[in-house]
């Protein structure tokens, strides 16, 4: 079913009722280095994302083992639409209805080409419907919508972090710098003010006492005398 992942490979879910249909486009996906899980149902499906399709009478086993099913991250979705029990339809609803799998693309295969069918999957947001059967040329066309979650997943860890570090050195300037800044202003101030003023202050009693020295009334008085 699904073979060993690395961190560069893409997690595909196939969904199909048909066995010789799960094994071609196993066979395919695995072909463009894809790590492929197989199940034979929607409920089932939803089971192994974490989504359960609650039917209390229902007691078959699953398919696949399901043991840490959530710590896998499903690149994309591709599903028969005829299927017993919940159609292809059925299912991309649930998963454009759950606040977890939306963004998880999705796309629906089928051997009946009927346009009104195929409206009706890409109004509600898969994003192919491939008839079958699946040719490695279909499966080509699948990486770049599997781009998209891996590019989300990197962009909703970043911003965080440089939210934070942005948010820190704010904090860092608004609590140091200003308090040092009026500070040093009003303090060089201050003391220019009380040197300028003690300047003027002897000035001016420079002046009186030039103004008051015998040395300078002397000479006008000791002329008047001589004329």
């Amino acid at each position: 079913m699904g073979m060993a992942a690395t961190e560069s490979q893409f997690h595909v879910l196939a969904v199909d009722d048909s066995v010789i249909d799960r094994m071609l486009i196993e066979k395919l996906l695995k072909t463009s280095a894809c790590q492929v899980t197989t199940v034979d149902s929607g409920s089932k499906a939803l089971e192994f994302l974490g989504l359960q399709e609650h039917d209390k009478n229902q007691t078959n086993q699953p398919c696949v083992s399901l043991d840490n099913h959530q710590e896998a991250e499903i690149n994309l979705i591709i599903t028969d639409y005829c299927m017993p029990g919940m159609t292809g339809y059925d299912l991309l609803k649930k998963i454009k209805e759950s606040s977890s799998l939306r963004n998880i693309p999705v796309v629906i295969m089928s051997s009946e080409n009927v346009p009104s069918r195929i409206t009706r999957c890409l109004e509600e947001g898969a994003e192919e419907f491939f008839l079958k059967p699946v040719r490695l040329s279909d499966v080509n066309k699948l990486r770049p919508h599997m781009m998209k979650t891996k590019c989300k997943s990197h962009k909703q860890q970043q911003p965080e972090t440089i939210i934070t570090e942005t948010n820190q050195e704010s904090i860092d300037i608004a609590y140091v710098v200003p308090p040092q800044v009026p500070q040093t202003e009003s303090d060089s101030t201050v003391l220019q003010q009380q040197s300028q003023a003690n300047s003027n202050s002897n000035n001016k009693r420079k002046a009186l006492e030039e103004n008051l020295s015998p040395d300078r009334t002397r000479p006008r008085f000791s002329s008047l005398a001589a004329i």
